[in-house]
């Protein structure tokens, strides 16, 4: 019906830079908030950053200044451009989006399937 697919992933320097992406397609009436979350083993998954349709952003502390936040409604992406990255971001990425389905009035959840980032010297 409808799937995320993330892109961006990879191994960087502390220090580099990476620009994750994440699609949505199927039949989509629309999207509202959509979002970054990190997951690292034997933790809770986490918000890195959140972004309305309307394009208000919110990040969580550890990353404000760092990363970047977007969203690109007429190809239904959105885009995290981490910069400053630390040996501490590295985490499983997971794109989450709420999205209403065509045909439909309610919102529903989806994931991505998740995208490594690992940042090491």
């Amino acid at each position: 019906q409808v799937q995320l697919v993330e892109s961006g992933g990879g191994l960087v320097q502390p220090g580099g830079s990476l620009r994750l992406s994440c699609a949505a397609s199927g039949s989509i009436f629309s999207i509202n908030v959509m979002g970054w979350y990190r997951q690292a083993p034997g933790k809770e998954r986490e918000l890195v950053a959140t972004i309305t349709s309307g394009g208000s952003t919110r990040y969580v502390d550890s990353v404000k200044g760092r990363f970047t936040i977007s969203r690109d409604n007429a190809k239904n992406t959105v885009y995290l451009q981490m910069n400053s990255l630390k040996p501490e971001d590295t985490d499983i990425y997971f794109c989450g989006a709420d999205i209403i389905r065509r045909g439909y009035l309610y919102v529903e959840r989806y994931w991505g399937q998740g995208t490594q980032v690992t940042v090491s010297s």
